[in-house]
């Protein structure tokens, strides 16, 4: 019967927490063996009929055989390979012409692959650098035989730590080979011709003209080579070339590329730039004290993620707005739009396996995982308009239902800093003084800055000099010699006018005992009584604190106190181990009485 009560609890709290949540939990599969990153996932009607698919570019497990999956529902409609890991996935209109269908843009190594239909449609392949012209001379001279394969790898290792243009592929794979395998690979690469090629590393997507749901949109590359291409949707030339400082790692866009845009790209060297229309260079700069871990644009605020585990809000000029401090490191970042409500929020995947959302600084809800969730997407999935669905570490597919009664709430969650941290100061007027004052400032900085140092370095002295005293004397509870590693403790207790005045003395040492120790004390007769002012100290072994009791009893009937000096002593030495000052409450029974 208690099992059964209690089997009985546990599915009524199950039901509750149910009911109290937000999500339905429409599937969850831990050995779905989907690892895939928030970039590399889009949701789109890729056939015309209403029910929406999932497009994910999967790395596959220890980021071997990568693959385009298409899934329906919670199984796998298709599965295409991909000749390199995927860096990000986009579903995007092509054309005006009916039917209206996306196509998928996947980008992976130094190409993006269009799919319509799910059929292969079209490759674009990035166009190829100059390659390092001492480079290109070392293997015109291997192909004629007048170096050998060790002086060439000599030279390419003295190119690739001293030149600015970095070394093709070829030189790269030739330098991670053993001594044996080099002269068979230089006979049978020397005649080809050297090529070098960046990659992609994020790509998105950016409305043509109209920034209706349907409109013809552009795709947003952002390159190994430090670059930001706009490509033509329908003839995939370059519409525009922007340079960067840094390699981008994610892209956030906004606008429409006839009309106005703004790119937003966060580097590798720590920074976000923000570039619009017809500038080649950024035009806003935001440094950040960490590196990025995701960007999510929410209306006109940027939400910026990083590795101190904490979010950022900025404006698009740069102007930093709040700080949230996450309870882990934040592994993924996306963006939640339920239409229905107009509501905008940021999504982040930490590493204790919950989902936070948040709205500007406030915490809207937490979805607790049972694995790390390594990628996030949210919107209309099969016919459901509000999908959450996630990734996790270990390959997991979890999918879940926003209900339509849902309501976010700020302060659902845990509180985030306090209201008050947001307030700005009232800070006053500046007055003829404080004016004065900078002037002054100003005019005698240096002799004000010498002063001031003179004055610490003698309040460093004086103290250095109390310390050695204190020392020398033993004036601190705690004894600094080897030999007896001592610390003492003093509490006193009661009204009056009679004390109970306990010392806790302890034997700091590892592994050796103390023996043969006293204690005295130094008080005012006319003021304190004692019953022993002297006694001897027992063993003290290693760790343990000893407490000795004495009683004070207080003499004066005008409410005076005063202070009693507690020595502790080594028999056959004047100089005590270690002292302590009490200073003695007033009696509050000899007042009231």
């Amino acid at each position: 019967m208690a099992a059964a009560s209690s089997s009985d609890s546990d599915g009524g709290r199950a039901e509750s927490s149910e009911a109290n949540s937000k999500w339905l939990d429409a599937h969850y599969d831990p050995m779905a063996n989907i690892h895939t990153f928030s970039s590399c996932l889009a949701l789109a009607d890729l056939h015309g009929d209403g029910e929406y698919k999932l497009v994910v570019g999967d790395l596959g497990p220890g980021g071997q055989q990568p693959l385009l999956k298409v899934l329906k529902g919670p199984t796998v409609l298709r599965e295409n390979p991909l000749p390199a890991l995927p860096a990000a996935a986009a579903c995007f209109l092509m054309e005006q012409h009916e039917p209206r269908t996306p196509a998928i843009a996947l980008a992976s190594g130094p190409c993006v692959y269009v799919y319509k239909n799910l059929r292969p449609y079209f490759k674009f392949s990035l166009p190829q650098l100059p390659p390092n012209p001492l480079e290109q001379d070392l293997w015109n001279q291997a192909k004629e035989d007048r170096i050998d394969h060790l002086t060439l790898k000599e030279m390419l290792e003295g190119i690739r730590e001293k030149a600015e243009v970095p070394l093709s592929v070829q030189s790269l794979r030739f330098l991670q080979l053993e001594l044996s395998e080099m002269e068979a690979f230089v006979n049978q690469h020397k005649s080809k011709a050297i090529k070098r090629q960046t990659v992609i590393t994020t790509m998105s997507t950016l409305k043509k003209n109209l920034a209706d749901e349907d409109a013809v949109s552009c795709l947003v590359l952002g390159t190994e080579n430090k670059e930001l291409l706009v490509l033509d949707p329908e003839a995939f030339t370059i519409l525009a070339k922007m340079s960067l400082p840094s390699v981008p790692a994610f892209l956030e866009v906004s606008g429409q590329f006839d009309v106005e845009f703004r790119l937003t790209a966060a580097c590798r060297n720590g920074n976000i730039y923000i570039l619009r229309r017809d500038s080649k260079h950024p035009k806003y700069c935001i440094e950040l004290s960490a590196q990025p871990v995701g960007l999510v644009r929410v209306h006109k605020i940027l939400v910026v993620g990083s590795t101190q585990e904490s979010l950022h809000g900025f404006t698009h000029k740069g102007k930093k707005l709040w700080t949230v401090q996450m309870p882990a490191a934040i592994l993924t970042m996306n963006l939640l739009e339920q239409r229905s409500r107009g509501l905008q929020a940021v999504m982040a995947g930490l590493a204790n396996g919950e989902v936070r959302i948040y709205r500007d600084k406030a915490l809207l809800n937490i979805i607790r995982a049972p694995d790390a969730v390594t990628s996030l997407c949210f919107g209309r999935y099969g016919r459901e308009d509000n999908t959450l669905i996630m990734t996790t570490r270990g390959g997991g597919l979890i999918i879940k239902i926003l209900k339509r009664t849902a309501v976010f709430v700020e302060g659902t969650g845990e509180m985030g800093p306090p209201q008050a941290q947001a307030m700005k100061l009232n800070v006053p007027r500046k007055t003829r003084l404080y004016v004065d004052q900078t002037l002054r400032e100003r005019e005698a900085g240096t002799a004000m800055h010498r002063t001031f140092q003179t004055d610490l370095y003698l309040l460093r002295l004086r103290a250095a000099r109390a310390y050695v005293q204190a020392l020398e004397s033993s004036l601190s509870p705690m004894s600094t010699t080897a030999r007896e590693p001592l610390k003492l403790h003093a509490v006193v207790q009661g009204l009056g006018p009679t004390f109970k005045l306990t010392l806790h003395l302890q034997n700091t040492s590892t592994a050796r005992p103390v023996l043969g120790l006293q204690v005295c004390f130094l008080y005012n007769e006319a003021l304190y009584a004692l019953p022993r002012a002297f006694f001897k100290v027992p063993l003290l072994v290693p760790g343990l604190s000893y407490p000795l009791e004495t009683f004070v009893e207080s003499l004066s009937t005008k409410g005076i106190s005063d202070m009693i000096k507690v020595l502790v002593l080594r028999e056959g030495q004047s100089i005590p181990l270690l002292s302590a000052h009490i200073n003695m409450p007033v009696s509050e029974g000899l007042a009231a009485a």
